[in-house]
């Protein structure tokens, strides 16, 4: 099967001007690309994995409480897909479509406490693209998982983004030298 497009956390409260955790400017300037990305794995045949942060308005035992303001609060508009990258998603939402799954995460890994590696392993993928937000947050610790996992990753320089432009650069320079994937 093809590789996998994993889609991390591009909502609207990372990524729209007024989010409540928004990486602004740079997650924004991604939006066409991460479109593009959807519509060009869909239609080779592979799957888009849209792995979204999950909170819960006052939950003071969750550790990122203490790190950044409320964002992705259940039942919040901020939660929503953002942009052209939502409405390339939407064309795609059918009954038949079984190449486009969402779920729900806690914790900054796509893979910490969801079933993205067992529905990999399910539909025989061992390629995955990594997108999204945060470079050097998400992202990172979803390549990390994924390197422990087994996966061979690519990731696309103009498919991810950050508000940490520094950390954005440290995180796509790990993925190569450390994690052995390959920097588009």
């Amino acid at each position: 099967m093809n590789p996998a497009l994993i889609l991390i956390d591009y909502t609207y409260d990372f990524v729209a001007p007024d989010g409540k955790l928004t990486a602004g400017a740079p997650a924004q300037a991604i939006d066409e690309n991460l479109a593009a990305a959807i519509g060009e794995t869909i239609e080779a045949g592979g799957m888009v994995f849209v792995v979204n942060d999950l909170h819960l308005e006052n939950d003071g035992s969750h550790p990122e409480t203490a790190l950044f303001p409320p964002h992705n609060l259940l039942g919040s508009p901020g939660r929503a897909v953002y942009g052209k990258t939502a409405e390339k998603l939407r064309a795609y939402q059918t009954l038949e479509n079984r190449q486009v799954f969402y779920m729900d995460k806690f914790r900054y890994s796509a893979f910490a406490g969801t079933a993205l590696d067992i529905l990999l392993r399910q539909n025989h993928i061992q390629k995955l693209e990594l997108a999204g937000v945060c470079t050097d947050i998400c992202v990172l610790h979803t390549a990390i998982s994924a390197y422990n996992l087994g996966y061979e990753v690519t990731v696309h320089k103009n498919r991810v983004a950050s508000f940490n432009a520094e950390g954005h650069k440290w995180a796509l320079e790990h993925f190569k030298s450390s994690l052995g994937f390959t920097v588009v």
